[in-house]
């Protein structure tokens, strides 16, 4: 305690020098927290984007084809059958592990009512397990299920946003609702990962296709793999899903524009690579930001061991031991660098938090978000703030041996 209350009263006989300091510290951390949620908060928004579907999803869409094959010329429009489907669905059983697999049908601008409350929609037809591929969340009553699939039910899952116009405070679920004139009851009310301006509602595949598409005409096929790991892996899974095609819709294998090949699994792994890139970047800078205040407590710890020299010189006469020397040093070191250290990491917290509050209680804007959460793990945190002790520790440790070596005749003689 001696010793503590010693080291508080050299800094106090040099405040100003502590406290500039101390600031250098302070704003070093401050700012790579701040940096990590800034960080944090662009990589959050972008996936929100990005990674509506869950990452292990792939989705196929028929394009128009840009080369000639087969007898056909370019520019021939693809469509995907019901046969087509259960084609697909059986030869990419053979080639992954596919854990959902759904057709989708999508009818652009179906308007619902329910009283006198109406809205405009895409209302989408799919199977059970496409609110996994989706990340879909329920938020009162249930998803679509197998017997609606066979029953070809007219139910519907509607959105909170289409749900609130509808119904306001009354209760959802239970309710029916006319679309395009025909009755549909409410089973569930769903939330998503990403805002969509104009969100879908969604009815059973089979019921769709009896009541909205007797033609049959497919808008696109989703499906989850669980066996691709690599970036590599999704790549030659999608050449095999090409050729696969290819093969069944006659174009050529080469015709990236015959059909379309959305691949989450690779979009995920190349977004990730470049979040951590971006991460990399920011650490290097924050971890610059505290090399400068490191500098300053090393800088102040050798002004602090010359000053001293007599006093130091005068101990070791009266016997006192090189490491009580090396202590009290190494000891007015951390004291500085935890003290400033823990007050940046609470006001980069607390600006972080600040900020990420008065996002969420900002009005949702349409369209893609760019920023969202920008916060930082308090293992991060607490990660920084152990680089920066550490970091003091080796900055204290240098001048305190040099106190150390110094002979107490050469002491008591310093200027």
């Amino acid at each position: 305690m001696e010793l503590i209350n010693e080291i508080l009263s050299a800094l106090r006989a040099n405040r100003l020098r502590t406290a500039l300091t101390g600031f250098a510290i302070v704003w070093g951390i401050f700012m790579l927290i701040i940096l990590l949620s800034a960080g944090n908060g662009l990589n959050n928004g972008m996936s929100s984007n990005f990674f509506y579907m869950a990452k292990n999803t792939i989705a196929l869409y028929p394009g128009t084809t840009t080369l000639p094959y087969g007898g056909f010329q370019k520019g021939r429009a693809l469509r995907f059958s019901p046969a087509d489907v259960d084609f697909i669905e059986e030869e990419l059983h053979k080639m992954a592990d596919i854990q959902q697999f759904t057709p989708i049908y999508n009818a652009w601008n179906d308007t619902i009512v329910y009283g006198k409350e109406f809205t405009v929609c895409t209302l989408s037809g799919v199977r059970p397990g496409y609110e996994v591929m989706r990340s879909l969340s329920i938020a009162d009553g249930r998803f679509l299920n197998q017997a609606d699939e066979v029953q070809r039910n007219k139910v519907i899952l509607l959105h909170t946003k289409t749900a609130d116009i509808l119904f306001g405070e009354k209760k959802a679920v239970g309710s029916f609702v006319n679309v395009n004139g025909l009755p549909f009851k409410v089973v569930g009310v769903y939330t998503e990962k990403s805002e969509s301006w104009r969100p879908s509602v969604y009815i059973p595949f089979a019921t769709s296709q009896v009541i909205y598409n007797p033609k049959g005409n497919i808008t696109d096929i989703s499906f989850s793999v669980g066996d691709i790991t690599t970036k590599e892996q999704s790549d030659e899974f999608a050449k095999k899903i090409r050729t696969m095609l290819a093969h069944r819709l006659n174009f050529d294998p080469n015709d990236e524009e015959a059909v379309w090949i959305r691949d989450s699994v690779a979009n995920a792994m190349q977004s990730e690579a470049i979040f951590a890139g971006i991460s990399f970047f920011i650490w290097i800078i924050g971890i610059g930001t505290l090399v400068a205040g490191i500098v300053g407590v090393g800088n102040i710890m050798l002004i602090t061991v010359k000053e001293r020299t007599k006093e130091f010189g005068i101990r070791k006469a009266l016997g006192a031991s090189p490491y009580s020397i090396l202590k009290s040093v190494i000891l007015e070191s951390l004291i500085i660098t935890i003290t400033f250290g823990y007050i940046g990491l609470f006001l980069g917290i607390l600006v972080s938090e600040g900020v990420a509050k008065v996002l969420e209680m900002m009005p949702k804007k349409e369209g893609p978000t760019m920023f969202m959460n920008p916060t930082v793990d308090l293992p991060i945190a607490l990660a920084a703030l152990a680089i920066l002790v550490i970091a003091g520790t080796l900055a204290g440790y240098i001048p305190a041996r040099k106190a150390v070596n110094i002979k107490p005749i050469e002491a008591l003689q310093a200027k």
